[in-house]
């Protein structure tokens, strides 16, 4: 169904909705998809959540109904966008997927609904960035699969009540408590994914080297795992730096030499920092005599927006005891003096 722009629905273009299909995308995220899991059966780490799903998704696709809307949350990397993609593979409902920033009027999201087909899986990444409008368009839509749309302008306007066929919402977020309520309450099945452990990752890297046809020891995935942060993702990225410097200054064999020799070129030392994070802690340390230090000056003097410290930086050296939030600003652990090699003052107290 198509109105006068502006004034109602709009048939979405084909490069608004991208459906999940490998030659709908570029190359990198092509080669990135190709290390996803395929099932949930390959997921590793999350077993309660990926076992609870399977419930779910049997329970659906016996009565022949639409799985119920699922919320996944959890920090960037573990897996939210690829267990969309595995729940609408055993479904064998098509993917189609869009981002909470994308959705900018209700006109959005009134046409990526009405193009659904029966069953469809519509997956919205960055579900907490979207408009108060947008959400609201939601509500009905996700209760009772009906959506209201205004026609006209003015003292002629009028409401039309369109009904969506039987669809399943996946909502993805890294920051649940910017969720609203009703929007949050409208979702039957609720995950948050945790972080891995070495040992789950490095199962990750074994399985991705293997699709990478790379030679990997055991040893040399143990190395790679310990610094990957518990983020598959991150994981997957190191080994395909440390695949290229094997096969540069190596035979082309991943072991653990030549695994620590690429990530300590890679400056990622042993507990996962990179150069930059380690820049943070010493500028608290060196600049601002271990803190309190605010975030918009700790920003500035590292040369990086405060958004990107609060939600890219801090939460590893967070989780890791390495620096805490404090009323008055940021402060350097003892732990994080350990790791700077740096004799912690007196009255430094450690997290941990």
């Amino acid at each position: 169904m198509s109105v006068e722009p502006g004034k109602g629905i709009r048939t979405p273009d084909a490069d608004e909705i991208q459906i999940h299909d490998a030659r709908a995308v570029g190359a990198d995220e092509d080669f990135d998809r190709s290390l996803r899991p395929a099932s949930l059966s390959d997921f590793v780490n999350q077993v309660q959540v990926t076992e609870q799903l399977g419930v779910f998704i049997e329970a659906a696709r016996r009565r022949g109904e639409a799985l119920d809307h699922v919320l996944l949350a959890g920090p960037p990397g573990l897996g939210k966008t690829s267990l969309a993609h595995i729940i609408a593979a055993e479904l064998s409902a098509p993917l189609v997927q869009t981002a909470g920033p994308a959705l900018e009027r209700k006109a959005d999201i009134a046409a990526f609904l009405t193009a659904l087909e029966p069953g469809s899986v519509f997956f919205v990444d960055e579900i907490h960035r979207l408009g108060r409008a947008v959400e609201e368009t939601l509500y009905p839509a996700m209760e009772d699969r009906r959506l209201p749309v205004v026609l006209g302008q003015g003292a002629g306007a009028r409401t039309v009540t369109l009904d969506l066929p039987p669809f399943t919402l996946i909502g993805a977020t890294t920051r649940t408590g910017l969720l609203t309520t009703p929007l949050r309450d409208r979702f039957g099945v609720c995950h948050r994914l945790e972080h891995y452990e070495p040992q789950d990752l490095r199962t990750i890297v074994l399985r991705s080297a293997g699709i990478l046809e790379t030679e990997v020891t055991e040893e040399g995935a143990t190395e790679i795992a310990s610094r990957a942060r518990g983020t598959p993702r991150v994981a997957n990225r190191l080994l395909r730096r440390v695949r290229d410097f094997a096969q540069v200054r190596g035979s082309g064999k991943v072991d653990e030499a030549i695994a620590t020799e690429a990530l300590e070129l890679l400056e990622v030392d042993g507990s996962g920092l990179d150069r930059h994070d380690r820049r943070l802690l010493r500028t608290i340390a060196e600049k601002f005599s271990g803190g309190p230090v605010g975030l918009s000056t700790l920003a500035i003097a590292i040369g990086e927006e405060p958004d990107s410290v609060e939600d890219v930086f801090e939460p590893y050296l967070l989780q890791q005891g390495l620096v805490k939030r404090t009323p008055r600003g940021r402060v350097l652990t003892e732990r994080g003096y350990e790791h700077l090699g740096i004799e912690a003052p007196e009255g430094v107290a450690s997290l941990f």
